[in-house]
């Protein structure tokens, strides 16, 4: 399984855009940024035709080491979930766009 890093999600702008490839990745940076700080702000980030991410807060909750049983508490804290949507379903799926089970 290959991993899109952000070199070359910069060199896809580059190529796609026309941009510089400088300014290419100070796009991506300011995108990326964007995200963060949208995130880290307790926002949802949604973009179209690709999915949702979200912060959610867990609650504390008793967790168990599995090898000695011995409960331990495990602290609330926030987690990141994304959530795709139906376009990137289909095309991961190979499906026409609209169809699916949700």
């Amino acid at each position: 399984m290959n991993t899109v890093t952000r070199a070359q999600l910069a060199e896809a702008i580059y190529a796609n855009v026309g941009l510089s490839r400088n300014e290419s990745a100070a796009l991506l940076e300011t995108v990326l940024e964007r995200i963060s700080a949208a995130l880290e702000a307790g926002e949802a980030v949604k973009i179209s035709a690709f999915g949702t991410f979200l912060v959610r807060q867990k609650g504390q909750r008793v967790g168990r080491n599995p090898k000695t049983g011995v409960e331990v508490p495990i602290l609330p804290r926030k987690v990141l979930s994304f959530r795709p949507s139906q376009v990137l379903k289909a095309r991961i799926n190979n499906e026409p766009e609209g169809e699916g089970d949700e």
